[in-house]
């Protein structure tokens, strides 16, 4: 019952998706254990984007375009409540408007308030996942790759969850890090491998991508902050599905 509830955790704060006991107070344990279950939430939207390609480029046989890119995209942050925008707008408004000073930065992040930094971190992220997506669309393997990087990317952020040092003492960054370990970690890392795996090897590199972008922005967020925040994790998992995306289409990008 207990690893139910982590995984309807997991499913309540990573996604729309209908969770039971969505709202309710978390305790650090339930909260602790769902990490373990983020790459399978990543699963499930993955498998929601894969879905939707396949209605497009093979039920309707539509070849690939700019416009279903945009609609992918905007599937996307609609399942997940655009909850992993927000915290990477709340980081980029912090960041940028703190001037270097923890506390103010960390009031900033509490505001509720989008600011020009927050707008600018947005447009720009949206935009490198369209043009990532077109290109992934023209791969000979597109729907396994739209499966697997919100898989890799939510598998990304484990480490800075379990590992890395909160910013706050109290919040829902403190809730997850102190009931999490290791253990969620080694669950969450073979859960990534397997859906990696059966992905092939198109998706590995990416996957590499995704977890080095979310750790760079990790480290960087940590040391600015001296922790990291529940919007530093979902500003890394942004960055690592874009990570991700142009890791697997880099190769139509090169080629032009």
């Amino acid at each position: 019952m207990t690893l139910l509830r982590a995984f309807f955790c997991a499913l309540g704060f990573l996604t729309r998706f209908p969770a039971p006991g969505r709202g309710e107070p978390l305790s650090p344990r339930v909260a602790g254990l769902s990490v373990a279950f983020f790459p399978l939430v990543g699963a499930l939207l993955g498998a929601a984007l894969a879905g939707a390609g396949w209605l497009i480029l093979e039920r309707f046989g539509l070849p690939p375009h700019p416009a279903w890119a945009l609609g992918l995209v905007a599937l996307h942050a609609y399942l997940t409540g655009a909850l992993h925008l927000d915290g990477l707008s709340d980081v980029a408004d912090g960041l940028g408007g703190g001037h270097g000073n923890r506390e103010r930065m960390l009031e900033i992040m509490r505001d509720t308030r989008i600011g020009a930094f927050g707008v600018v971190a947005i447009v720009l992220l949206l935009a490198g996942k369209v043009v990532a997506m077109g290109e992934v669309l023209r791969l000979d393997r597109p729907l396994l790759l739209l499966l697997a990087f919100p898989v890799a990317a939510r598998f990304a952020v484990v480490p800075l969850v379990v590992f890395f040092p909160c910013a706050r003492p109290e919040g829902l960054a403190r809730t997850f890090h102190d009931g999490s370990g290791a253990p969620a970690a080694l669950v969450a890392a073979a859960l990534a491998a397997g859906a990696l795996w059966a992905a092939g090897e198109p998706a590995w590199l990416p996957a590499a991508a995704a977890l080095a972008g979310a750790l760079a922005v990790g480290a960087w967020i940590a040391v600015r902050l001296r922790g990291l925040t529940g919007d530093a994790y979902g500003a890394a998992i942004e960055v690592a599905e874009l990570g991700f995306l142009l890791a697997a289409a880099f190769p139509r990008i090169r080629g032009g």
